[in-house]
C-alpha cells in the first residue's frame, strides 16, 4: 500500500481496488422484499399462451344495460343463450330470403376477419364449434347457398368504426373524433327516382297524381328488385344488421330491422333510429318492417318503371323497403319518415314533419321547415329541452320524437353560431361529405368541394338538454318556417287556425342548395305539410287532423320567416339568425301574443309592431325595401304563386259539409 493515495498495487505493476462489501443480490418474484434495497414492481404473468389468446382477453361480453321485471327474467331464463342467437339469426336468415328459394342463406354471427384462437382463419362453424349459426335444412340449389353469410349485428360505435376504417375507402376519424364518410357519387336524396307499390289497398288510401310525391310501381317490379337487392346481400361475404325502434311512444313503437353492407350505413342508423337495449333485443322478434339496402349495386335499367340506375322502392304491403343505386344514407331515414306517415294516421296519430322542443315550464312548440330554414338551428335551444329536431307524432297524449338521434346540416357550420351541434360532432357522429386537412384532421365546414349538403348524424343525447324520453306534452306553440327567397314574407307572423292550415298545406319555403340532386341555387318552392316528399296520404288529412289538435289544444300558429329581408335573393340580406332567435324567444315566453299588430296587405298577416332587440323597420317588409315598387310587384307575384299552387287543393273537402275548406281558401292572399 503506498502511502497518501490509498490506491493499491499488484506484483505486476498495475492497479487493484480495495475489497469493499458486496453488493446484495436483487431479487424478483417471490423473493422475501426486506431488505428495501430495491423496489419490485413487477405483477403475474398474463394467463394466455398466444397473442390471439391475449387479444381475447380484452373483450368481455356486454353487462345489460336497464332492470327487467322478474316475469321478463324468468321468460329469458327459460331460453338458453345459444338458443336465443339461433331463433334471432333464423329471423335474419328469412329477412335475407329470396322467394324463388324455399329458404334464406345461411347466416353465422361474427366477423368473417376475425381469426380462431389457433390463429387459423377457418370458420369455427366448418367444424361444428360455433353456436351463433343458422342453416336452414334444404340442399344447395346454386353456389351462393354453398356460403355462409356473416352476420355484424347491432354493433357499437367502436366496432362500426373499425371496420369502416379496415374496409371502407374515404372513412377516416377526424379530429373531432367524428367518423367522416363518402356516400359516393349521390350526396342528396333522389325523389325522382322513388317508388311506391301501388295494388288495392294503396290506390284507395294514397295520394297519387298531380303534386303526388308517390310514383307508381307495381307488384312485379317491386319483387324484381327485392330480388336483386336480396341476391346482392348475399353475396357478400358479410352484411350488417340494425334491429332498432321508431317512436319514442312506447305504446306506438315500430320495430324495425336494417339489412346493409356498409358500416357507414349502420353506424348513420344506429344513431338515427331509437336503440334498443339488451333485453329488448333478446325479445326483439320479427320486425313491423325491413329495409334492404344495396345502395351500391344499380338497379337494372332495362326494369319497368326504372328510369336511372337508382331506384328507392316502398312496399307497404310486405313491409319493405329496397335501396339499389344510391349510397345516401338519407333515403333510408326518410324511407322510414314515408312509412310512419302512412302507419300512424291509421291510429288516429299525427305524423309530423317537425322539430320539437320544451320548456322547463312544459311549454311546447312544434317547428315545420324544410331543410335549410333553420328548423334543426331553432328548434336546438339550450335553454330548452330537446325532444327532436326532425320527426314527430302527435298523440291523444302529447308528441313524441319519431327518432333516436338528429341530423344537422353541417355547411358553414361554426361554434360561435351553433354551439349545441357544434359540440354533438364527436366519437360516435357520422360527418357525411365534409372536407377536412389531410394532416391535422381538421373539419373545414366552409368547404363545399364535396357538397354543398354535408351532414351531421349524432344520437340525440348528444345534446345535453335532450329531453330522455323524448316525449312531451300538447304543444302550445306551432311555428311554420319558411326561408322567403322573394324577400316579402315579415319576420314574424301571427296566424289564426284558418290562415295556420292554409301554409301548413301550402309549405313554402326556398329549396336550399345541395338537399336534392340537380339543385344549385335557391329557388322558391311549395312542398305540401312542410315535407311532400314524405307524405303518404293527401295533404288535407294531415291538415285536418292538425286543426282538431290545434282547436282542442288551444294551440297558436306563427309563420316565421328565416330567408330574406330588404329585397329578394342576391339583392337583400338574410334575415340575422340572432334576430330569429329574439322572435322565438318571445314566442316561448308568451310575450309576443301581448304585442301590438297591424295587417298587412295581400296576405292579410298579423304582424307585431315592435319586439324587444329587433330593429322594428325590419318587422314590415316594405319598410326595408328602397324600392317600394319592386317591393309590391313581388308580392303580388308571390302570392299569385301562392293562390296558383293551392288550386290543386281547392276541391278537397275538410270538415263537416267542406265548411273548413272554404275558411282555409279565404284566408290565402287577397288582390
Amino acid at each position: 500500500m503506498s502511502a497518501g493515495n490509498g490506491n493499491a498495487t499488484n506484483g505486476d505493476g498495475g492497479f487493484s481496488f480495495p475489497k469493499g462489501p458486496v453488493m446484495p443480490k436483487i431479487t424478483t418474484g417471490a423473493a422475501k422484499r426486506g431488505n428495501g434495497i430495491c423496489h419490485d414492481d413487477s405483477g403475474p404473468t398474463v394467463n394466455a399462451t398466444t397473442i390471439d389468446e391475449l387479444h381475447s382477453l380484452q373483450k368481455k361480453r356486454s353487462a345489460p344495460t336497464t332492470p327487467i321485471n322478474q316475469g321478463a327474467a324468468a321468460a329469458f331464463a327459460a331460453v338458453s343463450e345459444e338458443e336465443r342467437q339461433k331463433i334471432q339469426l333464423q329471423s335474419i336468415s328469412a329477412s335475407l330470403a329470396s322467394l324463388t328459394r324455399d329458404s334464406g342463406p345461411k347466416v353465422v354471427r361474427g366477423d368473417p376477419a376475425e381469426k380462431k384462437t389457433d390463429g387459423s382463419t377457418t370458420p369455427a362453424y366448418a367444424h361444428g364449434q360455433h353456436h351463433s349459426i343458422f342453416s336452414p335444412a334444404t340442399g344447395a340449389v346454386s353456389d351462393s347457398s354453398l356460403k355462409f353469410t356473416h352476420v355484424l349485428y347491432n354493433l357499437s360505435p367502436a366496432e362500426l368504426y373499425e371496420q369502416a376504417i379496415k374496409y371502407e375507402k374515404g372513412s377516416f376519424i377526424t379530429s373531432n373524433g367524428a367518423l367522416a364518410t363518402l356516400s359516393g357519387a349521390k350526396t342528396g336524396r333522389a325523389p325522382r327516382d322513388k317508388r311506391v307499390v301501388r295494388d288495392a289497398t294503396t290506390e284507395d288510401e294514397l295520394w297519387w297524381g298531380k303534386g303526388s310525391p308517390n310514383i307508381e310501381m307495381d307488384e312485379h317490379t317491386f319483387m324484381v328488385n327485392r330480388e336483386r337487392a336480396v341476391d346482392y346481400l348475399n353475396s357478400l361475404e358479410k352484411v350488417f344488421v340494425n334491429d332498432q325502434y321508431l317512436n319514442w311512444d312506447p305504446e306506438n313503437r315500430i320495430k324495425v330491422r336494417i339489412v346493409s353492407a356498409r358500416a357507414y350505413h349502420s353506424l348513420f342508423m344506429h344513431n338515427m333510429c331509437i336503440r334498443p337495449t339488451q333485453e329488448e333485443l333478446e325479445s326483439f322478434g320479427t320486425p313491423d318492417f325491413t329495409i334492404y339496402n344495396a345502395g351500391q349495386f344499380p338497379c337494372n335499367r332495362y326494369t319497368h318503371y326504372m328510369t336511372s340506375s337508382t331506384s328507392v322502392d316502398l312496399n307497404l304491403a310486405r313491409r319493405e323497403m329496397v335501396i339499389l343505386g344510391t349510397q345516401y344514407a338519407g333515403e333510408m331515414k326518410k324511407g322510414l319518415f314515408s312509412v310512419m306517415h302512412y302507419l300512424m294516421p291509421k291510429r288516429r296519430i299525427l305524423s309530423l314533419h317537425s322539430g320539437c322542443n320544451m320548456g322547463k315550464d312544459g311549454d311546447v312548440a312544434l317547428f315545420f321547415g324544410l331543410s335549410g330554414t333553420g328548423k334543426t338551428t331553432l328548434s336546438t335551444d339550450h335553454n330548452r329541452y330537446l325532444i327532436g329536431d326532425d320527426e314527430h307524432c302527435w298523440t291523444e297524449t302529447g308528441v313524441s320524437n319519431i327518432e333516436g338521434g338528429c341530423y344537422a346540416k353541417c355547411v358553414d357550420l361554426s361554434r360561435e353560431k351553433e354551439p349545441d351541434i357544434w359540440n354533438a360532432i364527436k366519437f360516435g357522429t357520422v360527418l357525411e361529405n365534409v372536407v377536412f386537412d389531410e394532416h391535422t384532421r381538421e373539419v373545414d365546414y366552409s368547404d363545399k368541394s364535396v357538397t354543398e349538403n354535408t351532414r351531421a348524424a349524432y344520437p340525440i343525447e348528444f345534446i345535453p338538454n335532450a329531453k330522455i324520453p323524448c316525449v312531451g306534452p300538447h304543444p302550445t306553440n306551432v311555428i311554420l318556417l319558411a326561408c322567403d327567397a322573394f324577400g316579402v314574407l315579415p319576420p314574424v307572423s301571427k296566424l289564426n287556425l284558418a290562415q295556420t292550415m292554409y301554409h301548413f298545406i301550402s309549405g313554402y319555403t326556398a329549396l336550399v342548395a345541395g338537399t336534392e340532386d340537380g339543385i344549385k341555387e335557391p329557388t322558391a318552392t311549395f312542398s305540401a305539410c312542410f315535407g311532400a316528399a314524405f307524405i303518404m296520404l293527401h295533404p288535407t288529412k294531415y291538415a285536418a287532423m292538425l286543426a282538431e289538435k290545434m282547436k282542442t289544444q288551444g294551440a297558436t300558429g306563427w309563420l316565421v320567416n328565416t330567408g330574406w329581408s330588404g329585397g329578394s335573393y342576391g339583392v337583400g340580406n338574410r334575415i340575422k339568425l340572432a334576430y330569429t332567435r329574439k322572435i322565438i324567444d318571445a314566442i316561448h315566453s308568451g310575450s309576443l301574443l301581448k304585442a301590438n299588430y297591424k295587417k298587412t296587405e295581400i296576405f292579410g298577416f298579423e304582424i307585431p309592431t315592435e319586439i324587444e332587440g329587433i330593429p322594428s323597420e325590419i318587422l314590415d317588409p316594405i319598410n326595408s325595401w328602397s324600392d317600394k315598387k319592386a317591393h309590391k310587384e313581388t308580392l303580388v307575384k308571390l302570392g299569385g304563386l301562392f293562390k296558383k299552387n293551392f288550386e290543386v287543393f281547392a276541391n278537397h273537402k275538410i270538415g263537416v259539409d267542406g265548411k273548413l275548406t272554404e275558411e282555409i281558401l279565404a284566408a290565402g292572399p287577397i288582390f
